[in-house]
């Protein structure tokens, strides 16, 4: 019995084409196109589309995030489904991916998948990438390991990817333990499982006001300052190294959590965790007892959505530190 697949399309550059008047990419309505290419393989799966949005993906706010979760949960939910697809723009579909990933507890595949070159471009990527994410939807063993990236026949999983490239094919990547498998043809293979424990967080709103700050060489505390002035409930800082900052910087951070703002601390670096190695002002474990939260290693990005999500479910310091410091 062949298995059946939602593909629920949000936009980005897989439906784009090329518009002669501007010479740049734009949403497009050939989307229909896609999907009769991708037809040609329901004799592996019975497809069904949910068309949920058709922007960008710097378009996608958080309140898109939570929506898009509730309309998977309710595919989920019934019976007769056994995986959802999202199509997704590249720039921000680690986020989302790791939104749904905490948000959604269930076991069927939930798998993003979008495309480096739009419809106009040479080398198309778009339906091979769908091809893909749909053999990996309806592999047995994609259950139970969360929300999944599919891209370039690399399968990735939410909690662990990263877009690393601006243009490159294989810019989704696992930097530092490499992908849970492939799509090789016909056949989907993991080599392991994620290395990361997975968490759910079943928050039905979020928190908006978190800001996301990188810091740099020489930096003072001004930026800090702006977000605990305009009433930020978090502050996710992208500190140096092992989690060091300049130390002008230190003032503001401790300003900010004694307003009761949460401070969650990770590094720029792409690869690696933040520790407590450094007892000097402004040093990673100077800041930890001042009450800074770590994020280990967490990205910039995907901490602020977890903080997001965490402050919308339970405001609450315990519950908020044990969701960043399990290890």
């Amino acid at each position: 019995m062949k298995k059946r697949i939602v593909i629920v399309f949000t936009g980005g550059t897989i439906s784009m084409e090329i518009d002669e008047s501007m010479e740049a990419a734009v949403p497009s309505k050939k989307g229909e196109a896609l999907i009769k290419r991708i037809q040609e393989f329901s004799d592996i799966a019975e497809l069904s589309f949910d068309h949920f949005l058709s922007v960008p993906s710097p378009y996608i706010s958080i309140s898109d995030m939570l929506s898009l979760s509730r309309r998977v949960k309710s595919h989920l939910a019934d019976p007769n489904t056994d995986g959802v697809i999202i199509t997704h723009g590249t720039d921000t579909m680690e986020e989302t991916a790791y939104f749904l990933d905490l948000n959604i507890h269930n076991d069927k595949p939930i798998i993003l998948v979008g495309s480096m070159r739009n419809i106009s471009e040479l080398g198309y990527d778009g339906p091979s990438n769908l091809v893909a994410a749909l053999r990996t939807a309806i592999s047995d063993e994609a259950k139970g390991r969360g929300v999944l990236v599919v891209m370039n026949n690399d399968i990735n999983a939410a909690n662990e990817v990263m877009k690393t490239h601006t243009m490159a094919l294989d810019t989704f990547k696992s930097l530092e333990f490499g992908p849970l498998g492939i799509v090789d043809h016909d056949k989907v293979i993991f080599y392991r499982n994620s290395t990361h424990r997975r968490l759910h967080i079943p928050a039905d709103r979020v928190e908006e006001r978190v800001f996301l700050i990188k810091l740099a060489a020489g930096m003072d505390g001004e930026l800090i300052d702006y977000a605990v002035n305009q009433k930020a409930k978090g502050i996710v800082i992208e500190a140096l190294g092992r989690g060091n900052v300049p130390p002008q910087v230190v003032p503001s951070i401790k300003r900010a959590i004694e307003e009761g703002i949460y401070v969650i601390l990770v590094s720029r670096c792409p690869m690696g965790r933040i520790a407590d190695t450094y007892g000097y002002v402004g040093g990673s474990k100077h800041l930890k007892s001042l009450g800074v939260i770590f994020g280990y290693n967490l990205s910039g990005q995907k901490a602020r959505i977890q903080l997001m999500l965490g402050l919308g479910y339970r405001q609450d310091p315990d519950y908020i530190r044990s969701i960043f410091e399990m290890e």
